[in-house]
């Protein structure tokens, strides 16, 4: 539980630890914090293959290249990898139901109603088209953005979007609970 908590808070802090990391250092000396979230989540992954085989190889590349190239860019490209990899565990979901979100929401209410099913189905097609989004635009400020503009989007703005759309699915999600098709949720 205390490894999930440092992994969180070091996800959440990166791009800012990269921001002011590269005001003191070289890209070079900044791998070893790509390499510590990579030993730290190597020891929190699930069984799953996909976890090992589509994240440490990406994270060991990116590593390798701003080590031998000395460039920010292979370090800042880490939140464009946390969002394609939300979205394919997302479109995963999808695809081999219950959707992610059912799956959150069944924590609260294991009796979800067929309406309940549709809504958080809904509802995870919406976060698969925010992280693609989001991810563009991680992209983008890796690629084309200053270090300050891909620490202010990547550290600041697309938590405050992330935030956003949680607060308004919840919103929602209060409002249809409320309505009269939502009374009738346990069938």
């Amino acid at each position: 539980m205390l490894i999930r908590i440092v992994l969180g808070c070091m996800t959440l802090l990166y791009p800012l630890a990269v921001y002011f990391g590269l005001q003191a250092f070289d890209a070079r000396s900044l791998v070893i914090l790509l390499v510590a979230l990579a030993g730290i989540r190597l020891l929190t992954l699930d069984r799953s293959p996909l976890n090992h085989w589509l994240w440490l190889p990406a994270i060991a590349l990116l590593g390798l290249w701003s080590w031998a190239t000395n460039s920010a860019v292979g370090l800042k490209f880490y939140p464009v990898m946390i969002n394609a990899s939300l979205l394919l565990l997302f479109l995963w979901s999808l695809k081999f139901p219950p959707s992610m979100i059912e799956r959150f929401a069944r924590i609260s209410d294991p009796q979800l109603s067929d309406q309940g099913i549709r809504y958080t189905r809904r509802v995870t097609q919406v976060w698969c088209v925010f992280f693609l989004l989001n991810g563009l635009c991680a992209l983008l400020t890796t690629l084309f953005g200053s270090t300050e503009v891909w620490a202010l989007y990547n550290g600041l703005i697309a938590y405050i979007a992330m935030g956003a759309l949680f607060a308004g699915e919840w919103l929602v999600r209060q409002s249809i609970l409320k309505s009269p098709q939502g009374e009738a949720r346990h069938e």
